[in-house]
Formats: structure tokens, C-alpha cells, sequence
């Protein structure tokens, strides 16, 4: 059956796209959920009147396309998983796990726009992930999959040397201000020397 698509479906095509499918895709699937209308002159001359609404739709569709894969290639997302000594994980990473750590980072992408190898990853590790965004375009995404206790202990690590460091500094800050006074010493010294000479300056006058 010719159908032209109402909007992107996924392994298909795009908005205005024509399409042959099966009879049955088309009628219990695409045309009960208004995905797609029939090829018809009617339909046709209806999507002629959009084609140049739907020609700025799939450029802004390349710009979001382009501004996502910059953002993914940028990133390095870490996943944090219970695994055993071996590094072998107590379950799996899938599409759907990264989706969500992406989301987390503000970047929205469908799971089945991501390639996992083998459909799920099983060890920790360092992965580069495809990442399909608008036509041909894809990113490359780098994960880390961390044992979460592993995880913890560092964080543990870095905290303590982080309050040791801070302890440290806020050690050392009256052993400055000692030495300010102790610099400030000898010009009251001074000071004190001017006094004298000025008071015995006035005991001559009065010799005189």
C-alpha cells in the first residue's frame, strides 16, 4: 500500500515521505494512528501546499542534529553499576540506561537512536557508543562503566584529601598574621626614637 507519512516514523522515512508498506502495517498500525494518510491526488496536492513548511522543519531537524553531536562528543559519561571482582556486572548496561544517564545531562536522545553493542554491555569498562541523530548524522559517545563501590571509596578518598587540604590552609593563616606584627615592631621603634630627639630639643631651648 502508497502511503505518505505524517510525521517521522522510526525505520520509515519522514514527514511527507511516500512510502510502500504492507497493507497490514498500514491499515492496524500507520493509518489508525494517524502516522500516515493514503497517497491520493487529494493527500498529494495537501502536502505540495506544506513543502515549504516541512523543508524548514528537516533543516532545523540538521541544525539540532549538529548541536547534539557536538554536546555527545564533548561529554564523558560515567555509569555507576554493581559488579564483582572480576568486573563482570550483576545485570547489564542498555540503550535505555544510557538514555536516561544522557537525560540527566540535559541531552534528550530516543533509545533505539542508540547502538549498544550487542544489545547490552556486561563489564566495566571504557565504550564508545554510536549515537544515530538526524539522517546519516551519528556521534560518538565515550562511557564509563564504574563499580559503584569502587566509585564510593574514591569519592571517599578525594573528599578527605579535599578537607585535609582545606584544614591545612586554615592552619597556616595565624602564622601570617604573627609576622605582620612582628614586622610592624621596628617602625614603632622609630617612632619612639623621633619623641626623644624632639624632647630634647625643647630642654635646650630652655638652657638658652
Amino acid at each position: 500500500m502508497k502511503i505518505i507519512l505524517n510525521e517521522d516514523v522510526y525505520n520509515l522515512g519522514e514527514e511527507g515521505d511516500v512510502c510502500t508498506v504492507a497493507d497490514g502495517y498500514a491499515r492496524n498500525f500507520l493509518l489508525p494512528k494517524k502516522l500516515a494518510v493514503l497517497f491520493n491526488n487529494t493527500n498529494v496536492a495537501f502536502f505540495k501546499s506544506r513543502e515549504a513548511s516541512i523543508k524548514k522543519k528537516k533543516e532545523e531537524k540538521r541544525k539540532k542534529a549538529l548541536s547534539f553531536k557536538e554536546s555527545i562528543e564533548e561529554m564523558s559519561l560515567e555509569l555507576r553499576v554493581s559488579a564483582g571482582e572480576s568486573g563482570k556486572l550483576f545485570g547489564a548496561v542498555t540503550s535505555a540506561s544510557i538514555a536516561e544517564a544522557l537525560a540527566r545531562e540535559g541531552v534528550h536522545i530516543e533509545k533505539k537512536k542508540i547502538d549498544v553493542p550487542s544489545h547490552s554491555i556486561k563489564m566495566v569498562g571504557t565504550y564508545i557508543i554510536k549515537v544515530r541523530l538526524y539522517e546519516s548524522e551519528t556521534a560518538d559517545l565515550k562511557i564509563e562503566i564504574v563499580n559503584e563501590r569502587s566509585a564510593e571509596l574514591r569519592d571517599k578518598a578525594a573528599a578527605a584529601a579535599a578537607k585535609a587540604a582545606a584544614k591545612a590552609a586554615a592552619g597556616s593563616a595565624p602564622e601570617t598574621a604573627k609576622e605582620e606584627v612582628v614586622q610592624k615592631e621596628p617602625v614603632d621603634e622609630i617612632i619612639g626614637y623621633g619623641d626623644t630627639e624632639f624632647a630634647d630639643e625643647e630642654d635646650d631651648d630652655e638652657d638658652l
